[in-house]
């Protein structure tokens, strides 16, 4: 699939626009010189790239291989490199009882079963972490982080926020 029919794909499929990467399995192409900085930016060959629509559809066709970010099609894989997670949670309303993420790059989930919060080692510290999708996690941005330690309560000694009826930690 060429650049140009990927963006077509995404634009037929803007609904969904999360095109089905698990059931792609091409051969390993070789690496890309992208890598996704802690900041939540992309690069690519030591510049930024700026256009907000190219970097939501390669946050489309990333996957997570084992250990590895790869962007794939149906006839590429190339991996890239993550400093630490793909996806940055940059805003959040918590609203009857649901907390409801978006990332950099536009994904939106409620926090759940589905989506599930939990502390990663990032950096020698727990930080919180959703679950975007297929094992690709968001981390709690910094300026959301504070706004949802207003909304915490403590119990058993951690800080924790309620959503869709469960509790998941924050701290």
């Amino acid at each position: 699939m060429s650049l140009s029919q990927l963006e077509q794909w995404l634009g037929e499929n803007a609904q969904s626009s999360i095109p089905p990467v698990e059931s792609w399995h091409p051969d390993h192409c070789g690496d890309i010189d992208i890598v996704i900085r802690r900041d939540g930016s992309w690069w690519h060959e030591g510049s930024e790239i700026r256009r907000k629509a190219l970097v939501r559809m390669f946050s489309r066709v990333l996957r997570l291989d084992g250990e590895e970010y790869v962007l794939v099609t149906p006839v590429e894989k190339m991996r890239i490199q993550v400093e630490d997670t793909p996806f940055l949670a940059v805003l959040g309303e918590y609203q009857n009882g649901v907390l409801r993420i978006m990332t950099q790059t536009g994904d939106e989930v409620e926090v759940s079963c589905n989506h599930p919060m939990t502390l990663k080692q990032l950096d020698g510290e727990p930080l919180p972490v959703v679950e975007v999708r297929r094992g690709l996690l968001a981390r709690i941005g910094r300026n959301l982080y504070y706004q949802l330690a207003e909304q915490a309560v403590e119990k058993q000694g951690r800080f924790v926020i309620s959503s869709h009826g469960q509790d998941w930690p924050l701290s």
